[in-house]
């Protein structure tokens, strides 16, 4: 495996070895050793899995407040998508920044999303299926979305026409969400 760092504090995009032949590929897309060896230690307790039917469909901007603030780690086993996250961790180096990261069935890269950051995607393809590692359990409690097309915030999501729920059409404004982060720079030792 390889880690790539991002423009953004603790984010990074992690690139796992894939091996091929006239059969096809393999490729381990998760080993916790490997990663742990990488400066990525994180103990992930739960599986999700998304399906996004139609190109165009935009879920976000999500994150589960504290005290069950998740980190995750994101890939695209079907299809294509544009991965966002924010930073939105008070007095970390690229508070309020944002990157977009390509996730695709084809590149098979995966995208480590560390508590503390707002997230979301657009899918690039129909029938994408998304697949997301998380380090605490959901929390109904603590789930919160945040504007996706908040202004302070300036993410192009692309020009299509979007399918999205009710909830993330309703979120508030960043400012006016109850979503609040510290930076700690020991949380992630990259």
């Amino acid at each position: 495996m390889e880690i790539i760092k991002t423009e953004l504090e603790d984010a990074v995009i992690v690139v796992p070895k894939m091996i091929g032949d006239n059969r096809g590929w393999f490729v381990e897309s998760y080993n916790k050793k490997d990663l742990e060896e990488l400066g990525l230690e994180v103990d992930f307790v739960q599986d999700n899995r998304s399906f996004s039917k139609k190109k165009g469909t935009l879920r976000g901007l999500h994150c589960q407040k504290n005290p069950t603030a998740q980190a995750k780690l994101v890939s695209c086993v079907q299809g294509a998508i544009n991965d966002v996250i924010v930073d939105i961790r008070h007095g970390s180096p690229t508070y309020l920044k944002h990157i977009v990261v390509e996730l695709s069935a084809e590149n098979n890269r995966m995208l480590f999303v560390p508590e503390g950051f707002l997230h979301g995607f657009v899918s690039l393809t129909d029938d994408v299926v998304l697949n997301y590692k998380v380090s605490r359990y959901f929390s109904p409690e603590d789930d919160r979305s945040v504007k996706f097309d908040d202004p302070l915030f300036s993410i192009d999501w692309g020009n299509d026409e979007h399918t999205m729920s009710l909830k993330d059409l309703n979120a508030p404004l960043y400012s006016d969400s109850d979503v609040y982060f510290e930076y700690k720079k020991e949380t992630v030792k990259l």
